[in-house]
C-alpha cells in the first residue's frame, strides 16, 4: 500500500531522499497550500464557545497547522466539546441508584460525545500524539569528519 505523500519540507528535513534542486523546487510549486487569512468561528456556535474557538485557532495558527479550511472542523470540536461538559456535570450530580434511567442516558451521550471529542482532536492535531506526526524532524547534524581529512590539508 502507498503512504501518504508527504511534504517538501519534510522530506527534505528527514534526508532520507536524496533530491535535485529543480525536483524540489517542482515538488514545492505544486504543493497546495491553504490560505489563513478568513480564520473565523462558525456563526452556530455561542458567544462562549467562539472564545474557546479563538483561543484554540489562535494556538494551531501559531503551529502553521490551521487553515480557512479547519473552522468547521474546530467549530464541531467545540460544540461536542462543549456539550461533554454540560452532560458529564450533570452525571456527577446525579445518583445512579435513585435514577437509573436518566444516568444509563446520560452516560451513553457523555461517551457519544467523547467520541466525537477525540476524532475531532485527533484531526485537527489537539492530541499529543497527533501532534507528534506533525513534528518536522531537525535536519541530521553535520557528518563526522573522515578521520583521513587531516591529510588532506582541508
Amino acid at each position: 500500500m502507498a503512504r501518504p505523500r508527504q511534504p517538501i519540507e519534510l522530506v527534505v528535513a528527514k534526508g532520507k531522499k536524496h533530491l535535485t534542486k529543480s525536483e524540489i523546487e517542482e515538488r514545492k510549486n505544486t504543493e497546495i497550500k491553504a490560505n489563513d487569512d478568513k480564520i473565523k468561528a462558525p456563526s452556530n456556535l455561542t458567544k462562549e464557545e467562539k472564545k474557546q474557538f479563538k483561543k484554540i485557532a489562535d494556538e494551531l495558527k501559531n503551529l502553521n497547522i490551521m487553515s480557512n479550511l479547519d473552522c468547521n472542523s474546530l467549530g464541531m470540536y467545540i460544540r461536542a466539546y462543549s456539550n461533554y461538559i454540560k452532560i458529564s456535570t450533570r452525571l456527577v450530580e446525579l445518583d445512579p441508584l435513585i435514577n437509573y434511567e436518566e444516568f444509563n442516558k446520560l452516560s451513553i451521550l457523555e461517551d457519544r460525545y467523547t467520541k466525537q471529542c477525540r476524532s475531532h482532536a485527533i484531526d485537527l492535531g489537539l492530541t499529543i500524539s497527533s501532534r507528534c506526526r506533525l513534528v518536522v524532524p531537525k535536519p541530521p547534524e553535520e557528518t563526522k569528519k573522515n578521520k583521513f581529512s587531516k591529510f588532506s590539508g582541508a
